[in-house]
């Protein structure tokens, strides 16, 4: 297929991009950025802003499916900044693929577009979004994966929505750089009682899922229109497996912590303080922070398995092998 993946430069996209490439299919991206180890691996590089509605129809001018990786994460800042990303930047994709004919579109989404700060222990797709949100990307994101869904159907186009969680791997530069840096700072306190399990995804398992997605996305396929959880399929104690990547950094595991509730009042303490004050940079505690921390996130993927024939083929445990072997070499 001739594919373009936004946000190809970034951590999930370039995986993605990856794999697209190594089976032989024709790749673009759309990024900010200039890439010149994509350039030499055949890839087509568009520079541009997924919330400039030229730039995004540019891109999927000639393509048959799209990927639409790009996007804003965070626990905090202006609504506008992740508005104009993640829902407008989404828009604009839909209405490029509708422009030029794309007949798939996959949407990177999140679990925690129905998080409303409960435990998720072991719920699939039927669980609704929430009534409350406790930060703009999720609820962003929310509105972003309704419109992708909705958009299946119309005319020659079918989208789907894949909700992976925790993406970790090799080069990862969010999750476990700001875990460490947190740790190496003396910044990193559990949350809760320690007991609370959560889920995550390898992030070669994720990109391989977007893939198995795109391909059934075909008429009468029982992809299309449907969101989807992606993980391991295997819970893990969180603090547990924290501790374990701090100690492949040659960190100690966590001893400080703190209850659920004073992390609760202290994040809801610290939003009024930064919105009051309009202080840079993130709070140290948020409420969807102190939720995030101290609450269950793990998911039933079994509508992945059974729709797209999605199995994790790197496990958790060989996962952390790659991911130490990298760290011993610097990576």
């Amino acid at each position: 297929m001739k594919c373009l993946v936004t946000g190809g430069g970034g951590f999930l996209g370039r995986y993605i991009v990856e794999q697209l490439v190594e089976r032989g299919d024709r790749v673009r991206i759309l990024a900010r950025g200039t890439y010149p180890e994509l350039t030499a691996l055949g890839v087509e590089c568009y520079r541009g802003d997924i919330r400039s509605p030229e730039d995004v129809a540019a891109a999927c001018e000639e393509m048959e499916a799209v990927f639409h990786v790009a996007a804003v994460a965070g626990i905090w800042g202006a609504w506008e900044h992740y508005y104009g990303i993640n829902t407008v930047g989404t828009q604009n994709v839909i209405a490029g693929c509708r422009r030029h004919g794309v007949s798939r579109l996959v949407y990177t989404s999140s679990p925690s577009v129905t998080f409303d700060g409960e435990h998720q222990s072991g719920v699939d797709e039927s669980v609704p979004y929430p009534r409350r949100w406790l930060c703009h990307y999720p609820h962003t994101k929310a509105l972003a994966e309704q419109e992708v869904l909705a958009a299946s159907g119309t005319g020659n186009l079918l989208t789907c929505a894949l909700r992976p969680h925790l993406v970790w791997g090799p080069r990862d530069p969010h999750l476990v750089p700001r875990l460490v840096e947190r740790a190496r700072r003396g910044q990193l306190r559990r949350v809760g009682d320690g007991q609370n399990r959560v889920d995550m995804v390898y992030v070669e398992n994720a990109a391989l899922a977007h893939l198995l997605a795109a391909d059934r996305l075909v008429p009468g396929s029982a992809v299309a229109g449907k969101a989807y959880f992606l993980s391991q399929g295997e819970p893990v104690n969180c603090w547990d497996w924290i501790d374990e990547l701090l100690d492949l950094h040659a960190l100690r595991p966590i001893r400080r912590s703190l209850s659920f509730s004073t992390a609760w009042r202290l994040g809801t303490l610290c939003e009024i303080v930064w919105r009051t004050l309009r202080l840079k940079g993130e709070p140290r505690m948020t409420r969807f922070l102190a939720a995030q921390l101290a609450k269950d996130h793990y998911f039933d993927i079994g509508r992945a398995r059974e729709d797209f024939g999605y199995a994790p083929r790197v496990s958790m445990a060989e996962g952390m092998r790659r991911l130490a072997a990298c760290q011993r070499v610097g990576e």
